[in-house]
């Protein structure tokens, strides 16, 4: 037994204690020795059920400690009967408290001593014994399971997926237009959150999904295709010198304030996006009710190896976000935030002669549909085909300002009633700079909205948390770069309006049901309107 030191404290006590009560104290001091002495016999037992002190060790002990208190015994009797024939002495002896005093703090001490030094061997926190190392207390480990069934609807007005894909003015890769679908669907979520020291964090986070889009998490299932692909999503330290500054580098979620997210009513991002790049957080509270909040930062978009036969630039996206929150004394909540995000080198650039691909990696590495489009090869038909989508560029440029409020009305607690709207209008879409580029003369197409409806509890947590909720969306084909917006709503990109209405129910702690039923049409391109249905099953840890 290696408990360094302190090795004689153990028989010490539980010899002392014994030998002590023998001799007899006053009751304060004798129920205070008393429990030393039951806690000095459980750490014994412990010892022993953890195998860190032999069983004959303890036997030893114990006898040790029993014959302490037998040979205590014999003496006080000896004591007595010697001091038998003076009554008065003896009356007076046998009041007399024969106790080898213990200062309080002492006992603290080696009771704190013991337990530490106990603890350290058990392995209950960092021990030796088993080899778990320190920092593993600092990890708090992270998770979640979805399982969804999806049904794809479509309208019988549908044009064709070669119709979408021969739209110069409107290019859309899209495989079925007709066919209803059905699919059983998979989301799985693992990570860890990490506590470096005092003012700095990370974390991890690994998600099922397909390599090549950013947006969606979920897996198709079907055990004939083998393995589900399992990719890092999130990987970033945050650094909290102050408690008002945030700053947070490498990637990780959307640190902008977009609504409530247990219902996504989020009118720009997908829910599911990770964003690369630096941001800083200033969040200085005024008072008891009055919150300011502010986000800034830079996100690479798409990394372009320059040079004389590639005159692309890299693809940034700058941000900033300002707002102020008011919390009443009953925990309502007004929130109103004003965004402006300014995409950079998004827009595509044509060919200037036969053979010329200077600009052709201005194409945009990932999209999904709606923003107008425009053919970089002025010398070809179309911009693109389904098999080689290469020269088909974006029109317009992309800087939005966007405005985001949410009113939680606490009333009627645990019930909250939450209206949330949000607008958004890309001032970077200019008809005659457009036109100079591509040479091609485009509608105006540059703004959405939203407004949503929430009632029940703000986070399905436990058994019979509820809540249904509705809203209505528009998203004009140029107000936003289609690639990141919300992946569920006609399937994902812009040109879409439509409304969905949804509720969840709790079927105990941490697992709950939800469904949403989402129909969606086009704004101003060729008719492509979908009608979506899904329900999951989630769990989380």
């Amino acid at each position: 037994m290696k408990i360094k030191a302190k090795n004689w404290m153990i028989p010490w006590l539980v010899a002392g204690l014994f030998s002590t009560q023998a001799q007899g104290v006053i009751a304060g001091e004798r129920e205070s020795l008393e429990e030393v002495r039951a806690t000095t016999m459980n750490l014994i037992e412990l010892l022993v059920q953890e195998g860190v002190l032999s069983k004959e060790k303890a036997d030893a002990l114990l006898k040790q400690a029993q014959a302490a208190k037998q040979k205590a015994q014999e003496e006080a009797a000896s004591v007595a009967e010697s001091a038998a024939p003076d009554a008065p002495a003896a009356a007076t002896q046998s009041k007399a408290i024969r106790v080898q005093y213990v200062p309080e703090h002492v006992k603290n001490e080696m009771r704190a001593e013991i337990e530490q030094e106990v603890m350290k061997k058990l392995n209950y926190k960092a021990g030796e014994r088993l080899g778990i190392p320190e920092w593993i207390d600092r990890v708090e480990w992270t998770g979640a399971l979805r399982l969804r069934y999806q049904e794809d609807m479509f309208s019988d007005n549908n044009v064709t997926p070669a119709d979408l894909a021969s739209n110069n003015r409107q290019y859309m890769q899209v495989n079925n237009t007709s066919e209803d679908r059905q699919r059983q669907r998979i989301r799985a979520l693992f990570g860890a959150n990490l506590h470096i020291n005092d003012w700095l964090n990370g974390g991890i986070r690994f998600t099922t999904g397909m390599l090549q889009t950013p947006v969606t998490p979920n897996q198709t299932e079907g055990f004939s295709q083998g393995k589900f692909i399992f990719g890092l999503d999130r990987a970033f330290l945050e650094a909290k010198p102050y408690d008002w500054l945030t700053l947070t580098g490498g990637r990780f979620a959307n640190p902008f304030f977009t609504g409530n997210q247990t219902f996504n009513t989020d009118l720009l991002w997908d829910p599911d996006l990770a964003f690369d790049g630096l941001v800083a957080r200033v969040n200085p509270k005024l008072n008891q009710h009055w919150q300011l909040f502010s986000t800034a930062g830079a996100f690479p978009i798409e990394e372009i190896e320059s040079s004389d036969t590639n005159k692309a630039r890299d693809k940034w996206l700058y941000a900033a976000q300002g707002g102020i929150e008011w919390t009443s004394d009953n925990n309502s909540k007004v929130k109103l935030g004003v965004a402006y995000y300014d995409f950079k080198n998004v827009e595509g650039k044509p060919r200037e002669f036969v053979g010329d691909t200077r600009y052709d990696a201005t194409v945009p590495l990932w999209r999904q549909k709606g923003n107008s489009t425009f053919k970089m090869n002025p010398f070809g038909n179309n911009c693109g085909s389904q098999n080689n989508p290469s020269l088909c560029g974006l029109a317009s440029q992309f800087q939005l300002i966007n405005f985001t409020g949410e009113v939680d009305l606490a009333v009627f607690d645990p019930v909250h009633v939450i209206l949330h709207g949000a607008y958004v209008k890309n001032i970077g879409f200019d008809q005659e700079e457009i036109l100079r580029r591509t040479n091609t003369l485009y509608d105006e197409q540059d703004e959405g909205y939203e407004f949503a409806l929430m009632v029940g509890h703000p986070m399905i947590k436990k058994l019979h948390d509820w809540q249904v909720f509705g809203g209505y969306r528009r998203l004009e084909a140029d107000a936003m770069l289609d690639g990141f917006t919300d992946s569920n709503f006609r399937l994902g990109g812009t040109d879409a309006k439509g409304f969905y209405l949804g509720a969840q129910y709790g079927l105990g702690k941490n697992a709950w049901l939800s469904s949403r039923y989402v129909s969606a049409d086009e704004i101003s391109g060729l008719p492509f309107s979908v009608d979506t249905f899904f329900l999951d099953f989630n769990g989380r840890f």
